[in-house]
């Protein structure tokens, strides 16, 4: 025994240090290429990317298991950093938006119609969160960090969106109501104060419920051995590290981090390489879209901050001492992440997003649609949960 252990640690340090070194050598190639062929803001967004990975793995920033434990246990410190990362946003978002521009940049939020297919995608999605381990960012971030179930998932998630965009044009003119966004109908002020009404009752509810359960409330900023380098962070800080960067994004981009739509994107480009051509989907043929599918994908917003969250947690895991891959993957377990993949992918296209998007995006941007998205997907991710030990998950 006594060989084995200092062998074994060996061998962890240099897999971690190898992680490390490979992030940062891809993260700065990147860079570089961005910075030279597309402009700084192109390459800035890919660092503000790279920074939610970090922060998304620290802080353990997971809306998948906030909302599982909220359903299983009654603690509900996840769900109530995310009261506060939505307030925080929320006062800085809607003044921005209401300016119209940035540094003359066009700004807008993610307002969406309030419609069944935003309940039907969100539901569905909601149940994909916890059959696939994660939401969107939990997927890239978890993949990032060296779990490989995570990268079936994506896999999944990709197909799934795909499958979206095909059925898109069948979503569109179901029940429902044009967009409504707090701000456009009570004023800039008047949808601060609404919003903020509404988080603080969100966190009241969930503290009370967790208090009756248990007797006392998990502080959000409650961590074991806190290290800026290494992890973990507290919540409270995620929370609010994650509001600085859907407002770099929103002045950066103009419009709200989004995650989703470029694995539609990157789903797209894979069936054109074997000779499948999808332009002439409605999805695809919007005004926008057409080019967005022609160009490089380096060229899409979401895409190079997508692979800045996998670089950052792959670099965040290593600091860590936690990347880890393992090949040994259950069959129940890699079946519900295919299922879990591909219900996620297809819920947020015809959702007008995922938890990223519509969730954080449209409530910060006082939308309707982010409420009605979080009322149906939590109630998917609470039949999900239900559904979980099906499949061999805990």
């Amino acid at each position: 025994m006594s060989d084995i252990a200092p062998t074994s640690t060996a061998y962890d340090l240099q897999r971690n240090r190898t992680g490390l070194t490979l992030s940062i050598g891809a993260a700065l190639l990147l860079y570089a290429y961005l910075f030279t062929d597309l402009g700084w803001r192109q390459a800035s967004l890919f660092l503000v990317g790279l920074a939610a990975g970090v922060i998304l793995y620290h802080a353990a920033f997971g809306f998948t298991a906030a909302w599982r434990e909220v359903a299983l246990t009654g603690r509900s410190a996840g769900l109530r950093a995310q009261m506060i990362m939505l307030g925080t946003t929320v006062l800085i978002f809607t003044p921005l938006i209401a300016q119209g521009e940035i540094f003359s940049i066009a700004v807008r939020g993610s307002v969406a119609p309030v419609n069944l297919g935003v309940v039907c995608g969100a539901f569905i999605f909601g149940i994909g969160m916890q059959l696939g381990g994660g939401c969107a960012s939990g997927t890239l971030f978890t993949a990032g960090g060296g779990n490989l179930r995570m990268l079936v998932t994506l896999a999944g998630f990709i197909a799934g969106s795909v499958i979206g965009t095909y059925h898109w044009q069948n979503w569109q003119g179901v029940p429902g109501f044009e967009p409504i966004a707090l701000s456009a109908q009570f004023g800039a002020i008047g949808g601060i104060l609404i919003s903020l009404l509404l988080f603080a009752s969100v966190y009241l509810i969930a503290a009370a419920y967790e208090k009756r359960r248990h007797g006392n409330v998990v502080a959000t900023t409650r961590v074991t051995s806190p290290s800026l380098l290494r992890g973990p962070w507290p919540l409270l800080a995620g929370a609010l590290a994650l509001a600085a960067v859907n407002v770099a994004t929103l002045i950066l981009a103009g419009r709200p981090w989004g995650v989703t739509a470029s694995f539609a994107l990157w789903g797209a480009k894979l069936l054109d390489t074997v000779g499948i051509d999808i332009s002439h989907w409605a999805y695809w043929a919007r005004p926008g879209l057409s080019t967005t599918l022609s160009n490089s994908v380096f060229h899409d917003i979401s895409s190079v901050m997508n692979f800045g969250i996998l670089l950052g947690a792959l670099a965040a895991a290593s600091l860590a001492n936690k990347f880890s891959p393992s090949f040994r993957i259950p069959a129940r377990s890699l079946l519900a992440a295919v299922l879990g993949g591909l219900l996620l992918g297809y819920g947020a296209r015809i959702a007008y997003g995922c938890n990223i998007g519509a969730y954080f995006g449209g409530i910060s941007s006082t939308s309707l649609h982010g409420w009605l998205w979080f009322a149906a997907a939590f109630t998917g991710s609470s039949l999900g949960t239900r559904l979980r030990p099906w499949f061999g998950l805990g």
